[in-house]
């Protein structure tokens, strides 16, 4: 227990940094987006017009340590203000539909990955140096060195545009109405079979080569070598014994990478034209719409540390240790 209090104090300080830091980066920028706006379509606007915009969009104009605390009740409230893209729609409103295509895209990503990885590397490690751990290896250790908007080009082209197999953009079949239908829930399925295998294909790799080293590292223990000697089989012996023990650092490195995956996604998302996270703040930085980016950035930090939080309870589940801790 006492663990798990220490790591939710340091998730809430983490929280409470994040916040800060994301009140301090727009008001580093020059002007507000409402003169940024009007000065870019060539227009004048009345001075009185203009402090009803400034209202509206809650850029405040006073104290500083007003606008800190006025900010944090915001994001306390969840009040995160209206978008100027997607007026009159809140940024609540705008995020509420896009997170949970990110959540799609990123969580499958990342626990397809993390599943085959840790698969491969425990068939690496117990036959190291064979075939299989020579192959599969250096293959996914090089697919880890591409960046996943390169991936992404080479299958919408591959399989979107050469091949036509595959829709090469949106979330689904614009002519379907959403629902619980086998229609819709296929359309789903199939649009986002590019963008979640090309973020999997890359971090695959990092998964395979933690797992096969932890792996290689429970095969000398005594207890695995005991379990051969008792002649259990072979795959008792793989898993329960060995694999096991070795899960726990990739559970670790599952919530470092999580950042990354997320990162990934938001620029897989632009390339498939994918309505999540990242498409919604491309929009958002390209219109200057600093009410939604601001917004996005804290849902986005929020999510990482929820998601961290989660591991570490999962972690706490898998290590008896800890519990006593």
């Amino acid at each position: 227990m006492a663990f798990v209090l220490r790591r939710l104090g340091f998730y809430i300080v983490a929280f409470f940094v994040a916040a800060t830091i994301n009140f301090i980066l727009p008001r580093l920028m020059p002007g507000n987006p409402i003169d940024i706006m009007f000065a870019q379509s060539q227009t004048t606007i009345p001075p009185e017009a203009r402090a009803a915009l400034i209202e509206t969009f809650g850029f405040a104009t006073g104290p500083l340590h007003e606008q800190y605390f006025s900010y944090l009740k915001s994001v306390f409230t969840g009040d995160l203000g209206y978008s100027i893209r997607f007026y009159p729609q809140t940024v609540n409103e705008r995020l509420g539909y896009a997170l949970p295509w990110t959540l799609l895209l990123a969580g499958c990503a990342t626990l397809m990955a993390f599943a085959i990885g840790s698969l491969l590397g425990v068939f690496a490690a117990w036959k190291r140096g064979g075939a299989f751990d020579a192959i599969v290896t250096p293959t996914s250790l090089a697919l880890q060195a591409i960046p996943p908007v390169v991936i992404a080009l080479v299958a919408l082209f591959t399989f979107g545009v050469a091949l036509r197999w595959l829709p090469t953009g949106y979330a689904f079949n614009p002519r379907l109405d959403p629902g619980f239908t086998w229609a819709y829930i296929s359309s789903v399925f199939i649009h986002a079979l590019m963008p979640v295998c090309s973020l999997m294909i890359v971090f695959v790799g990092g998964y395979l080569v933690t797992m096969r080293n932890n792996m290689i590292g429970q095969l000398g223990e005594d207890h695995v070598i005991m379990g051969l000697a008792k002649g259990l089989s072979e795959r008792r012996v793989k898993f329960n014994y060995a694999a096991r023990n070795a899960l726990l650092p990739s559970v670790t490195s599952l919530g470092l990478t999580l950042g990354a995956i997320l990162g990934g996604s938001l620029v897989t998302e632009v390339v498939f034209n994918y309505p999540g996270l990242g498409q919604t703040l491309y929009i958002g930085i390209v219109t200057r719409d600093y009410p939604l980016i601001q917004g996005q950035l804290l849902i986005m930090t929020l999510a990482i540390l929820t998601a961290n939080l989660i591991v570490d309870l999962i972690y706490v589940l898998l290590d008896p240790r800890l519990r006593r801790a």
